[in-house]
């Protein structure tokens, strides 16, 4: 491909091939940067593209919970990734798993023999944007010292993380609401923006005690050596310091008066919306490393929290992200220079699947803008697009990356089953969310003029 390419495109993990893919498939010259086999992240070990480098799943096929009815958009639309998944699953019940070396070869043989596609192999420090055409960049949790330097310098020192410090995610209906207090501390903002999951002293000290012995998750060895940040340091380590310093952080009575009681409690839990339907809840500063079953006992202490339903669990590690929702366009167009996109996690999705749909979604966009339309993300009824309006939302002030979820959706107007006229239970509300996305999907298609990929 000798002649300049119409898009540039950095990283060849599975956000980049995906999007690289879709974008030749449409008739552009793609070039890809990609560092390997010159250099690997620590995470790397083979020198192949679209790399499996932790698990060899893309977790379960279940057309019933989110992340497969991603799955079934991902297909409708096209994917290369999810077609040659499909080629070389391997038994794994419900989830689809894959031949690791047999899949990443698979998708390099496609993209190296692409004739719109170049795979460069080097470094990239700086962002090409002297050449006047879009950029985009698919670099991963992991982008190079130097090029996040750059990204840094493009973007400001405080939109741009390097380590995760995520709180877990409860679904709202599974509250307790019995055992909570709706109050803001002092009774500033609405006065009432946050859940609170109030302790007596022997609640407190026996939830202490259960943290500080639980099991958590080693680090990684390009992780060791990690400083937290006093406003991101995991609980665990908090409660290792003294039995008081929780009481004394994250679980800050001051300020809030129980209703019951008319007194401060003990200690407190504070749970805040993740978006603007209040659907799903996060513990305020709550990041753990904990492993996700301790996670479920432990946090289960908390009053209200008995038989909560966890979206997303906690947790610390490495992992370079934007403050997506300050810095992007629902196009993934940086703000302050349109010319440059982001894909994949480093836009603060998590998990090969949501990544792959970041590169495809990012790819569609910049498809309709250089065919001169605007292209409009699918509505929050579908899966791909409650991903998207993950990335952007503005109303969420503190942004984590995270996995797709059904907290993240539109919830239904209607949780009573139309027919029955009972409440719906969890399996119900499921099955009415999926059943909704279907035709949503397929009539943003329509509209918009993109052919389904399952006829």
């Amino acid at each position: 491909m000798a002649q300049m390419p119409d898009v540039i495109l950095i990283g060849a993990g599975l956000a980049g091939c995906e999007c690289a893919w879709q974008l030749a498939e449409r008739g552009a010259r793609v070039q890809i940067c990609e560092m390997k086999p010159l250099r690997r992240t620590p995470a790397q070990t083979a020198d192949t593209l679209a790399e499996l480098v932790c698990s060899n799943s893309f977790r379960s096929d279940n057309p019933h919970n989110a992340v497969g009815l991603l799955h079934e958009e991902m297909r409708a639309l096209g994917s290369l990734i999810f077609r040659l998944a499909d080629q070389h699953r391997v038994p794994a019940g419900d989830a689809l798993a894959v031949d690791r070396d047999q899949f990443s070869a698979d998708v390099e043989r496609h993209i190296r023999q692409h004739p719109m596609i170049s795979v460069v192999a080097g470094e990239v420090t700086e962002l090409p944007l002297q050449a006047g055409v879009p950029v985009v960049v698919a670099t991963g949790p992991l982008t190079s010292d130097a090029l996040a330097a750059h990204l840094v310098a493009l973007t400001g020192q405080e939109r741009l993380a390097f380590y995760d410090a995520i709180a877990p995610i409860v679904a709202a209906e599974s509250i307790d609401m019995q055992q909570v207090f709706a109050a803001s501390r002092w009774g500033k903002g609405g006065g009432d923006d946050y859940l609170n999951c109030p302790m007596d002293k022997a609640q407190y000290f026996a939830f202490v005690e259960a943290v500080v012995a639980a099991e958590t998750l080693p680090l990684q060895d390009f992780e060791r050596g990690v400083r937290y940040f006093p406003g991101c340091q995991p609980i665990e380590v908090i409660a290792q310091s003294g039995p008081k310093s929780l009481r004394f952080g994250p679980m800050k009575p001051t300020g809030l008066d129980d209703p019951r009681t008319g007194r401060w409690p003990f200690a407190v839990v504070q749970l805040r919306a993740e978006n603007r339907h209040k659907t799903a809840y996060n513990l305020v500063g709550f990041q753990t490393k904990m492993r996700q079953a301790e996670q479920r006992r432990v946090l289960g202490m908390v009053p209200g929290l008995g038989e909560a339903e966890f979206l997303r669990y906690g947790s610390v590690h490495r992992n370079t992200f934007l403050d997506s929702p300050r810095l992007l366009d629902p196009a993934m167009r940086l703000l302050s220079v349109p010319q440059v996109r982001f894909a994949g996690q480093i836009t603060g999705v998590e998990g090969y699947v949501e990544s792959t749909a970041s590169g495809l979604w990012v790819a569609l966009a910049l498809h309709a803008e250089r065919s001169g339309t605007t292209l409009t993300p699918p509505p929050t009824t579908t899966a791909l697009g409650a991903l998207v309006q993950h990335v952007v939302d503005t109303s969420v002030p503190d942004f984590q990356p995270s996995n797709l979820h059904f907290g993240l959706f539109e919830p239904l107007a209607d949780i009573r089953d139309p027919l029955t006229g009972k409440k719906r239970d969890k399996p119900m509300r499921k099955e009415a969310l999926c059943k909704r996305a279907r035709p949503a999907l397929r009539e943003w298609m329509r509209t918009t003029g993109l052919p389904s990929a399952c006829g």
